[in-house]
């Protein structure tokens, strides 16, 4: 029989239902994690919440096979020494979603009407009607930052206090805001139209300090942000210094440890909580069904969806997992910041085929950086679908002889417009290369480090304005492409320069006659 071991306080449903199943369960939240894991040694399974499964208490059960975090963040388990052991790690996204949007408005709630001060004061004997001025929602500004799961709820939760929303994402589709209701626009327009900003962003190295001095002085006098995301994402000191000049209101939930102590923010916040987003009988009874369900589906059905710390299969190079991110931040960053994708169309040539599965979450990653990248095939087919981004893997035609390779195409519109790009790319000479972009061929650039790509008229002295330009944002070329399309008498222009090129240095390219398009990326 196989032995789960459930170590903190979860909805008893994952039990119940495990048990039903011929599991040996073992639920204990009293006792220490370690005289927990020195008792049950043989358990097959473990199932947590924000337990900390690190190397120790991995090689402490010698019989282990599978982890569940019993919630969708898992950076409280040891991944990679997991996979090291041979231990798959799931996650339940999207159980705890809703209780986090419903938690956002009411922090909303909270600091607009005084409600923890109005309650501590008036238990105290107090009556501070007249200094407890507060203020309305229904008819404010909301912008959202990241219309994923949870930014999406918290749209439709807000709905009936008739506000307008504005968002932030560069992955959802125009069709997909549509149906929400909801106006994207850019981070600083948004910063600064929005009453209240929710950041639902994950803290990666591009997000960490997001929100920092230039976005929060773009704030109106008085307006609010609600943390419920990652501590990280917010510049903690910008913060404070824009709250000081601009009255701005504070509400958090997150930190950069949960634990006990003093916290860093308490000075800036007007309502603060110990990381309550999850904290529902709901989520938790969401979390754990769906905990036993996966538990039951990967020991009974092979079943690995939500492993998050899958192994590279035999046979597939890594460097094609390279491969399949760079294209997808290659086509995206063609596609320029301000377009929002409503399809993409994937190939996989020669031996890659068999491995769709693998390549496709690097693509989506390419795209999204809140993507995360151990998500399998069926999560990055999820998560396209969530921002209303339609996906279709096409039939190749291996007599074109492209040997193992991948293109994909990608676009916004309900049609192919001009600004719809086509990337393919292979392995050359031991690394991931770009060898085409639209009908611009035998390109075979690798897209590490900044990269400027610029579409433009075929004629004498183009080439020489943009390298002008680079010199005169004191940008220096390490190397140049440009090769021709002779059907349509355009040239490419692709650029590796020394560091990232600013949006003047683009608009200052397009500002010369026959140039068609100028972008930039960095990977």
């Amino acid at each position: 029989m196989r032995k789960v071991l459930i170590p903190t306080k979860l909805d008893p449903v994952a039990a119940d239902l495990l048990t039903q199943q011929g599991y040996e369960v073992v639920q204990d939240a009293d006792s220490s994690l370690d005289d927990l894991l020195g008792a049950h040694a043989d358990a097959r399974a473990l199932i947590v919440r924000s337990e900390k499964v690190d190397e120790a208490a991995l090689n402490a059960l010698d019989e282990l096979q599978l982890v569940v975090r019993a919630g969708a963040g898992y950076n409280t388990i040891d991944t990679r020494h997991a996979r090291r052991r041979g231990v798959d790690v799931m996650n339940t996204p999207g159980a705890n979603a809703n209780a986090v949007a419903e938690e956002v408005v009411a922090l909303v709630l909270a600091a607009y009407r005084h409600i923890v001060r109005g309650d501590t004061t008036t238990r105290a004997g107090q009556w501070e009607k007249k200094a407890l001025m507060g203020r309305e929602l229904t008819g404010k500004t909301v912008g959202i930052v990241g219309l994923g799961n949870i930014g999406q709820l918290v749209v439709k939760r807000l709905a009936g206090f008739e506000v307008s929303v504005v968002a932030y994402d560069p992955v959802v589709s125009e069709e997909r805001a549509a149906d929400l209701e909801v106006e994207l626009c850019s981070l600083p327009e948004l910063f600064g139209r929005a009453d209240i900003v929710s950041l639902h962003i994950p803290e990666t190295e591009e997000t960490r300090g997001l929100v920092d001095a230039e976005l929060l002085g773009a704030m109106k006098e008085g307006a609010m942000l609600v943390n419920c995301a990652r501590a990280g994402v917010v510049d903690e000191a910008a913060l404070r210094a824009a709250r000081a000049e601009r009255g701005l209101l504070f509400c958090n939930d997150v930190y950069p440890k949960d634990e006990a102590g003093d916290k860093s923010v308490a000075d800036i916040a007007d309502v603060m909580l110990p990381h309550l987003g999850a904290s529902t009988a709901e989520a938790n009874y969401n979390a754990a069904r769906r905990a036993a369900e996966q538990t039951v589906a990967y020991f009974e059905r092979g079943v690995t969806s939500y492993v998050v710390n899958r192994a590279v299969p035999v046979g597939l190079d890594e460097r094609y997992q390279l491969l399949a991110y760079y294209l997808g931040r290659v086509a995206r960053g063609y596609l320029g910041s301000g377009a929002h994708p409503s399809r993409i169309e994937t190939s996989f040539y020669g031996d890659l085929g068999q491995y769709e599965e693998y390549l496709l979450s690097s693509v989506v990653l390419g795209l999204s950086s809140d993507f995360d990248p151990l998500f399998d095939h069926q999560q990055a087919e999820q998560y396209l679908v969530e921002k209303g981004i339609e996906h279709v893997g096409r039939q190749v035609d291996e007599s074109k002889g492209y040997g193992n390779s991948i293109t994909i195409d990608l676009m916004e519109g309900s049609n192919r417009t001009y600004n719809s790009c086509s990337v393919r790319g292979t392995i050359a000479e031991g690394a991931p290369m770009i060898s085409r972009i639209n009908d611009f061929d035998r390109l075979y650039f690798e897209p590490t480090g900044h990269s400027v790509l610029v579409v433009y008229e075929d004629q004498p002295g183009m080439l020489a304005t943009i390298t002008q330009v680079m010199a005169e944002h004191s940008i220096n070329i390490d190397d140049i492409r440009s090769p021709h399309d002779l059907r349509t008498g355009d040239s490419l222009a692709v650029l590796k320069v020394n560091q990232a090129v600013p949006a003047s240095a683009l608009e200052r390219i397009l500002s010369h006659p026959g140039f068609r398009s100028a972008s930039t990326f960095t990977i």
